[in-house]
């Protein structure tokens, strides 16, 4: 399944995620995550971990189609076990080449692909950027269930050609009509699954507005959500699903209102995570280095730090930037450091003292916006950074808090 919001991509499996919303562009400046799980490969150059989530619904899969098999092959006995674990393998290995048909496709449109993570629902893959039209959009989303599909033909080939009743056929079975539900899952058309990009596409295609298309796929996301904890069930228990009514257990009801419960909110939080990520970039524009940015006074290492801000005060400054004698930028005053010095101890202290040495990374175009500058924060991160003109010439310094109190406000702006 997919789910885009952050620039995670989908989520393949019962419940899922959908392209472009994970903690990609769309977040603010930050160290990355850790990976998530272990590390199982890197198919394509792009990381595959194993969330531990994933053990916990392996060993479920296993218990249940464990206890499935003793009714339909009794003569295996414990046995019956080891082929439910192979089967819960197996289709995890489905939801991964799920994820890596979006991840191709991602490649194929030079959308840059964090990781892969199979985890308690299915997998998600995070793709860190948004596509660049609606077209493009369908097909990223759409290639997972595709493949999916072709994944329960390709089960469905051998399981013609081999006995009933054994196991190799009740394994083929188990592929084929768990890849087809995960294709028919995805394809419902709500974010944040993969059905849900593809009618954001479709909408935005037919408004030309990329925030029309999410609005109106998580709105029906957010209606798939409360069918889902109503329906499910209710289909359960009058045995629409090919179960038998009258067998239903307490602890059936039970576990089939958790189940729908889980479910609906994985997708009513990816719906809203779709719409509030798409908000946040509409307005991204509107993060500009150059109006973000404190006017800054240079001072000498040797400046007392009361003396320095006295003249920050005089010219209306709030920031600080170490030069050598010539002038050179060579260290920014951090504003926590500053805050930490009681006033009576700041006409001794030195700002070299309370200073960090400038790098590469920390010196920020004055003219950078939107994507570029969070990209370029990301990279390097700091607490505060010089913003220097084309020239050189010092603009000023910009603090990593103004940059999130502008994603804030940003976010609590209504979209146009």
């Amino acid at each position: 399944m997919d789910e885009s919001g952050d620039s995670r991509r989908p989520q393949s499996g019962p419940a899922g995620t959908g392209p472009g919303d994970g903690p990609g562009k769309g977040t603010p400046p930050r160290r990355d995550l850790p990976g998530g799980g272990i590390l199982m490969g890197r198919p394509f150059g792009v990381p595959v971990y194993v969330a531990p989530s994933w053990f916990l619904v392996a060993a479920l899969i296993t218990w249940v189609f464990g206890g499935q098999l003793d009714r339909v092959l009794p003569d295996l006995g414990a046995a019956r076990y080891l082929v439910a674990l192979f089967f819960a393998i197996a289709f995890y290995a489905s939801v991964l080449v799920h994820e890596l048909a979006h991840v191709i496709a991602a490649l194929r449109y030079k959308l840059p692909v964090r990781r892969i993570q199979l985890q308690f629902f299915g997998g998600v893959s995070e793709i860190e950027k948004e596509s660049e039209t609606p077209g493009r959009e369908f097909v990223l989303a759409f290639v997972g269930p595709l493949l999916s599909l072709v994944l329960g033909g390709l089960f469905y080939i051998p399981l013609r050609f081999v006995e009933r009743g054994t196991v190799p056929a009740v394994l083929l079975g188990g592929l084929m009509i768990s890849n087809l539900i995960v294709a028919a899952f995805n394809l419902l058309p709500g974010l944040p699954l993969d059905g849900g990009r593809m009618l954001r596409a479709v909408v935005w295609k037919i408004t030309g507005k990329p925030m029309s298309g999410t609005v109106a796929a998580a709105w029906v996301g957010r209606a798939l959500a409360v069918g889902t904890l109503v329906g499910l069930p209710l289909l359960t228990r009058s045995g629409s699903l090919g179960n038998d009514a009258g067998e239903i257990s307490g602890m059936d009801t039970v576990t089939d209102a958790l189940l729908a419960a889980i479910l609906a909110a994985i997708i009513w939080t990816g719906a809203g995570n779709s719409l509030r990520m798409a908000r946040l970039r509409e307005h991204l524009p509107d993060l500009r280095a150059r109006s973000l940015t404190r006017r800054a006074v240079p001072v000498e290492a040797a400046t007392p730090l009361s003396e320095a801000l006295r003249r920050a005060n005089e010219a209306g400054a709030r920031a600080l930037v170490v030069v050598d004698a010539t002038g050179e930028p060579k260290a920014l005053v951090r504003e926590t450091a500053i805050v930490a010095v009681p006033e009576h101890r700041r006409p001794w202290v030195a700002v070299s003292g309370l200073a960090q040495d400038l790098t590469d990374g920390m010196r920020v175009p004055a003219e950078l916006a939107g994507e570029a500058l969070l990209d370029r924060l990301k990279a390097s991160p700091a607490t505060e950074y010089l913003v220097v003109e084309e020239t050189g010439e010092i603009y000023g310094v910009l603090s990593t808090a103004d940059v999130e109190r502008a994603f804030v406000a940003a976010m609590a702006r209504p979209a146009a």
